[in-house]
């Protein structure tokens, strides 16, 4: 077994990522009864690892970082952004909007992006690369997205207001927050440490979730509140 997977010092949110990924891509059960992780005795391990109990934690090319690092701030974000997807996600699927699934691509994409942003280029390995590689075509898939979106709502003639029902204010609100990913993400792909690709990606994600969040309102038949300045 990949020496990479079981490292006890992985065990994060992203890393452990790198396991489904990989069982995914290899046709093996996305939820395999933990087994690979079992001890001789067939004991589950425990879900904490304690490694990061004096505030440092590792990057997936093993580096110890202090838990305050740009790196894990960015993947904190990353991570708030797919859990806010998410919930925007439940809402959408209870008004039966037919573009849930593509929420569901993203948050994996966002998987992927947390996967690079982890793997810091000055200490990768090859090996790291090619795991962590992100695919540009994630970035036309948005974009296309965005322009069938657009292609059946009204012009926008207002700076309008995250509003337009449950659903789409919570778009809006995963929008901000993809914002704030962006931000994080920005120096460490300006030193090299990430794929550019990613920055990009994130940018036309809060795109297509304004976009998402108006088309939301329209078919849902919800006003969006314009914006008007305060008399």
């Amino acid at each position: 077994m990949n020496s990479i997977i079981i490292r006890p010092a992985l065990l994060r949110c992203f890393m452990r990522t790198h396991r489904i990924i990989s069982e995914h891509r290899t046709h093996k059960p996305l939820c395999s009864d933990r087994s690979s992780y079992a001890t001789e005795d067939n004991k589950s391990p425990k879900i904490y690892t304690k490694t990061g109990d004096k505030g440092f934690s590792s990057t997936f090319t093993g580096e110890r970082r202090p838990k305050e690092d740009h790196i894990f701030e960015a993947l904190g974000n990353t991570d708030e952004l797919s859990s806010a997807i998410g919930l925007a996600r439940e809402f959408c699927l209870d008004k039966g909007h037919i573009f849930t699934d593509q929420l569901d691509k993203i948050q994996c994409i966002l998987q992927d992006v947390g996967s690079n942003i982890a793997t810091p280029q000055s200490s990768a390995r090859e090996s790291h690369r090619k795991r962590t590689k992100f695919s540009p075509q994630t970035i036309t898939d948005l974009e296309t997205w965005i322009d069938l979106f657009t292609e059946e709502l009204p012009p926008l003639t207002n700076f309008i207001l995250p509003s337009g029902g449950k659903s789409s204010a919570a778009l809006h609100l995963a929008r901000t927050i993809c914002r704030r990913a962006e931000r994080s993400v920005a120096p460490i792909v300006r030193s090299g440490e990430a794929d550019p690709d990613v920055a990009k990606f994130l940018n036309r994600l809060s795109d297509y979730l304004f976009t998402a969040a108006r088309y939301a309102a329209m078919k849902e038949t919800r006003e969006e509140k314009i914006y008007r300045r305060p008399e």
